[in-house]
């Protein structure tokens, strides 16, 4: 697929210019999101393809292996293009497979801050996000450390995760907030007033698992609509949430080459008002 053609939306996120069709790496890790990339030779060829294919925002996250995610990373593209934004999370704990547990201790975040940057091989995190909030310490704590950083010039802008609109708020009160990473797909919208809530605040609004397609009432409208513009179920998915909302910027992640190039197509893809309206 060439994507000389392809006509990807931008959003400004303070000095970096992003296409809104990003790429996720959580999936380059094993099994369960434990240990390295099983094929680290592809993983490395799909991360320097999305780049290639006009990716300029990676998301990712200390926790994703734990810690091999962003290592390889860097494996792969450093030295960065400077107009590529990297986006990394910390505020989990790992003790195995599809084992997640919330730490919010200013000491591991202040610590994760420290490691991503090595890690990265960066002096700089361009967006540091918060994964949780953990309910043990008051959230101004827990973002002390970030707020240090911030002022230190390690981290440039900040973001939250899985938050409700009085979270953001209250962290706000902090530290500026520039994006909020939560649920938010074609089937599941329960974060919709945080969406709301971020278009009014002028934030970026970055949906994780993104390529959900719905439940089964929506199968024929979406095979439907998908069949009239030549495209996957997948792709009217992401090309419904681009139409969704300006400030939304899509991390769907992948393993293959090939699903990449399918995701990337995506953004070629014009929904009709009465497209979008049918799946909304």
């Amino acid at each position: 697929m060439s994507t000389a053609n392809q006509n990807f939306d931008i959003y400004e996120l303070g000095d970096f210019r992003i296409n809104r069709l990003g790429y996720g790496g959580m999936q380059l890790t094993g099994k369960g999101v434990w240990g390295d990339a099983p094929d680290r030779a592809n993983a490395i060829k799909v991360l320097r393809k999305a780049v290639a294919s006009g990716v300029n925002f990676i998301d990712t996250a200390d926790s994703y292996g734990p810690h091999t995610n962003e290592t390889l990373i860097a494996d792969a593209l450093h030295p960065y293009p400077s107009e590529l934004l990297i986006a990394t999370k910390a505020g989990f704990d790992r003790t195995g497979p599809n084992q997640w547990r919330v730490n919010g201790d200013p000491n591991h975040i202040r610590e994760s801050i420290e490691g991503s940057l090595k890690r990265l091989k960066k002096e700089v995190i361009d967006l540091w996000q918060l994964h949780r909030i953990d309910p043990r310490f008051p959230v101004e704590e827990t973002l002390g450390p970030v707020a240090d950083a911030v002022k230190a010039g390690k981290i440039r802008y900040v973001g939250l995760s899985e938050v409700d609109v009085e979270q953001i708020r209250r962290a706000q009160q902090t530290i500026p907030i520039v994006s909020v990473q939560n649920l938010y797909n074609l089937g599941n919208r329960q974060w919709e007033n945080v969406l709301d809530f971020t278009v009014q605040e002028g934030m970026a609004f970055i949906p994780w698992y993104p390529l959900a397609s719905g439940p089964d009432k929506l199968k024929s409208k979406i095979s439907a609509i998908a069949e009239k513009h030549s495209a996957t179920i997948a792709q009217i998915a992401l090309a419904w949430l681009l139409r969704r909302s300006d400030n939304i910027l899509l991390i769907p992640g992948t393993s293959s080459v090939t699903h990449l190039e399918e995701n990337m197509a995506s953004a070629d893809i014009q929904l009709s008002g009465d497209d979008f309206a049918a799946l909304s």
